[in-house]
């Protein structure tokens, strides 16, 4: 009787002594963790763009940084053999949710774990390239938004086609290592096909690739060039621009950029909306919700865009027989507006076509009116 008291005395005050190291133990993870992997660099300005619309869509479902939530950052600066490293590390890391900033990305971190939940901020065909089952049930751990860039290569096609009609040979400067990026092409060559266009794919794998692919592309004299936007191409967006300016041809991207440093049009869908509709699965994750039991979502919006202010001699514009005239591109909410305008000697009119999603189609102008938009340089 006497020993059965001494016990249980003994486990009374060691339960209390072990209250509150539990209680601080709990303290430590109050609030949640969220890894982030990207190829990117950590101090280019659109990483960072993107990380604020990130931390903005958690802040309007009700997440505050420092307070609830927490995110741990790895950048691979551009070197993809060091993804699997940080994966690994984040994996290690007490992380409730882990974010794919690229195809790359998630994959690295689908290799590193099959149990902690996985958002694609950015995906280009995840069903293709095995990161999925499906769209609409994704199973394992894998959910998140697909920009379907396969899709967009042919519709990039299509709108340089109507821009500058007489481009009949078209180069295309494409990574050949980055997953998916090899669909977009065939997509795009199925586009060519069907617009009368020639192709020529010139590959690139690494920054010393670029010149023996300028070298390529200026041997074949074509057109107009394509080029299809990763971490890579966006990386050396200035000696591709720079390239395309000094040999005279109109040049047509997937991100932004490439148009404000002085191409012709981009055509892509909305990165600071994916990066915004990211934080929603992380939210409903952080929530209890399963990653299989989120539909992988494909962009709500598409972004057109073309430089309104040339910065170089070799910029674009569009002359009528009457005056001179110019294509502008601005966003309009989840809709773009893109608006070919001439300016005759009397009276003003305008043609526009909306663009509200990656099924969007640009408006065909009619024979009589595509022969009065003829691209032509600024003298």
């Amino acid at each position: 009787m006497w020993c059965s008291t001494v016990g249980f005395i003994v486990s009374l005050v060691l339960s209390i002594l072990a209250t509150p190291l539990a209680a601080e133990a709990q303290g430590a993870r109050t609030s949640s963790q969220i890894g982030w992997l990207s190829l990117s660099y950590a101090n280019a300005p659109r990483t960072q763009y993107a990380k604020e619309v990130f931390r903005q869509g958690l802040r309007e479902h009700g997440w505050m940084e420092g307070q609830n939530f927490a995110i741990e950052y790895r950048f691979a600066e551009g070197r993809a053999e060091r993804l699997a490293d940080l994966a690994a590390e984040l994996v290690r890391l007490p992380v409730d949710v882990l974010v794919g900033t690229g195809e790359t990305t998630t994959r690295a971190l689908r290799h590193a774990t099959s149990t902690i939940p996985i958002v694609m901020a950015v995906s280009l065909a995840p069903v293709e390239t095995g990161l999925v089952a499906s769209l609409a049930r994704p199973g394992g751990n894998i959910t998140g938004l697909s920009i379907q860039a396969a899709e967009m290569g042919g519709k990039r096609l299509a709108l340089l086609k109507e821009a500058v009609p007489q481009a009949a040979r078209v180069a295309v400067l494409w990574n050949a290592a980055y997953p998916g990026k090899d669909l977009e092409l065939k997509d795009t060559q199925t586009a060519a096909r069907a617009l009368g266009v020639t192709l020529h794919a010139v590959a690139v794998r690494g920054p010393d690739d670029f010149d023996p692919a300028f070298a390529a592309i200026a041997k074949e004299r074509p057109d107009a060039l394509l080029t299809f936007s990763d971490v890579l191409t966006l990386s050396h967006q200035r000696r591709i621009v720079d390239f395309a300016a000094r040999h005279r041809l109109p040049l047509v991207s997937e991100i932004k950029e490439f148009a404000e440093a002085g191409g012709l049009m981009t055509y892509g869908a909305s990165l600071p909306a994916l990066f915004r509709r990211a934080a929603y699965y992380v939210d409903r994750i952080l929530k209890g919700t399963k990653p299989a039991d989120l539909p992988v979502e494909r962009p709500r919006s598409s972004s057109c865009s073309s430089t309104s202010r040339p910065r170089r001699r070799s910029a674009w514009r569009f002359l009528t027989p009457y005056s001179s005239g110019r294509t502008k591109f601005w966003n309009e909410g989840r809709d773009t507006a893109i608006e070919f305008r001439r300016t005759p000697s009397r009276s003003q009119s305008r043609r526009t076509a909306r663009c509200s999603g990656p099924g969007a189609r640009v408006a065909r102008l009619s024979a009589a009116d595509r022969g009065r938009y003829t691209p032509m340089r600024w003298s």
